[in-house]
């Protein structure tokens, strides 16, 4: 049997590792946007992150506190990051199906901004959090692929040879390289790909939910963002 040497195994933990940072990965098509709502979906996450800002210093203010004067003394400091984050046990968590898991707190501020917003701040949680792994879930079953093992392996050869001198971190455009010689990006892409598809198959649960809070939330941002900005003429109530 032919063992695998730790540095070979960095090697490989290294490129592996590349393919799974996690982050956002598209939803798929969504229908119209609700009335009222941008139709961008830049335009929409900007209409979001105001609406929970304007929630948060509201919550804040109701405590006393102001995002626009955090305090500088270190007790201070930590009942301003406790009242804003929360101080209570981590009771939303979900755990991945890549292993990772995903905790916060459910009394601060920022919680009670994306409850209102959202309008089930749990729901909300899981469903974000296995939305923005789609990706990271997808390349981690892309890893046990027969043709990506092989793939991998002809890149560890080619990146790191056994020829001295050595490094456990090969040189950035050497990988590139490697990368394209020994077919490893192509095999990505297409197994990435492929995998994504399964995997928004296997959460289109948690893509549903997503979804509704969203449009929701969206609908909230509206409607606070008219309370904010009223018409011309209109008096405010």
């Amino acid at each position: 049997m032919v063992r695998t040497t730790s540095r070979a195994r960095r090697v490989l933990l290294a490129a592996t590792a590349s393919l799974l940072l996690a982050g956002c990965t598209t939803v798929g098509p969504a229908g119209p946007a609700p009335p009222g709502v941008p139709a961008s979906r830049a335009a929409q996450d900007e209409l979001l992150k105001a609406a929970e800002h304007r929630l948060v210093v509201d919550c804040l203010d109701a405590r006393g506190l102001t995002l626009a004067a955090r305090p500088r003394a270190p007790d201070e400091d930590r009942a301003f990051q406790a009242a804003l984050f929360g101080a209570g046990p981590r009771e939303l968590s979900v755990t991945l199906a890549t292993g990772a898991t995903v905790t916060a707190n459910d009394d601060g501020c920022l919680a009670t901004a994306r409850h209102r917003l959202y309008g089930d701040q749990r729901q909300w949680f899981r469903a974000q959090v296995t939305v923005d792994n789609l990706r990271a879930e997808a390349q981690a079953r892309m890893r046990s692929d027969p043709a990506h093992r092989a793939a991998l392996a002809r890149w560890t050869r080619c990146a790191s040879p056994p020829a001295p001198p050595r490094s456990d971190r090969p040189d950035p455009v050497v990988a590139a390289r490697c990368a394209r010689e020994t077919g490893l990006d192509d095999i990505r892409t297409r197994l990435e790909a492929a995998e994504l598809v399964t995997v928004r198959t296997l959460r289109r649960d948690e893509l549903t939910t997503y979804r509704q809070l969203r449009d929701r939330a969206l609908r909230r941002a509206v409607e606070l963002s008219a309370s904010t900005h009223p018409q011309k003429g209109s008096t405010p109530s």
